[in-house]
């Protein structure tokens, strides 16, 4: 299998989705726990609440491989994200439940990691990497907007209820303040949705490793609650219901961050 999904677009957005794949090799299934191969951690239906990117001319990469295969937000050398906090690898080992993802013994070794690194994490960023430039050329700016969402709660890594939107930037090194401040005005302006700036998620790997505002790219990276848009127990069904509700601001942040493109390009 591909280890991603491409969909080319003709303006200066590009839209990633890391995690929403959901593909296990049958070798690797096999050693999984049960709980692990139920796939708790997935950015579930991500590509189906961001439906609308193709009338925005956005272009969008997204994996097709889970994250329990390789964490395509990590660095490839597997330091962690967050040092001095609970962090999951770059081949996870726990979930975030900090359950098991394998039976005793049936982790992957060095080796294995890094055909997984060479056959999943390289050509999607490689890809990742081509696209930003090339739009970066076409349009003299390129926007990569980091696309996740998780459960709004979960102990191991925050405590009580997760803000709705969690916008990150690297603590403001991957975009303008300019930018980030359209996006937070937007964000405000909806009362229904609570959001915060470089809280408990900051950017992962792509934002921070991508987002280099001087060299024309802006890189931001929002991490959604998933109880806007879907049910957060299993089987993790999608609620259009809610989805009704959040898809229009996530409209509206994305057209605000183009028109900040088109204003920074013209000045």
């Amino acid at each position: 299998m591909e280890p991603y999904r491409f969909t080319a677009g003709s303006g200066p957005l590009l839209v990633s989705m890391p995690h929403v794949g959901t593909f296990v090799p049958p070798e690797i299934a096999a050693r999984m726990t049960a709980a692990a191969r139920a796939l708790p951690d997935t950015d579930w239906h991500v590509d189906r609440l961001y439906d609308f990117l193709g009338e925005l001319g956005a272009s969008a990469i997204a994996a097709t491989q889970s994250r329990y295969v390789i964490d395509l937000n990590r660095a490839p050398d597997g330091r962690p994200l967050y040092p001095g906090a609970s962090n999951t690898e770059l081949c996870p080992t726990t979930t975030f439940d900090d359950e098991a993802v394998y039976r005793d013994g049936q982790g992957p070794d060095e080796d294995e990691a890094a055909a997984r690194r060479a056959a999943v994490w390289r050509p999607y960023h490689a890809r990742l990497e081509a696209e930003l430039a090339a739009i970066r050329q076409r349009h003299g700016v390129a926007l990569l907007w980091d696309a996740h969402s998780i459960r709004s709660r979960v102990p191991r890594f925050f405590e009580g209820r997760l803000p709705d939107l969690n916008f990150g930037t690297g603590g403001g090194i991957t975009a303008d303040p300019s930018l980030v401040d359209a996006l937070a005005e937007v964000a405000a302006g909806n009362r229904a949705y609570s959001h915060v700036v470089d809280g408990r998620f900051k950017g992962g790997y792509i934002t921070r490793n991508y987002g280099d505002p001087a060299g024309g790219v802006q890189a931001v990276q929002l991490e959604l609650s998933q109880i806007t848009y879907m049910d957060e127990a299993p089987p993790y069904g999608f609620r259009e219901d809610l989805a009704a509700g959040i898809r229009p601001l996530l409209r509206a942040l994305l057209e605000a961050a183009l028109e900040w493109a088109e204003e920074a390009r013209q000045g």
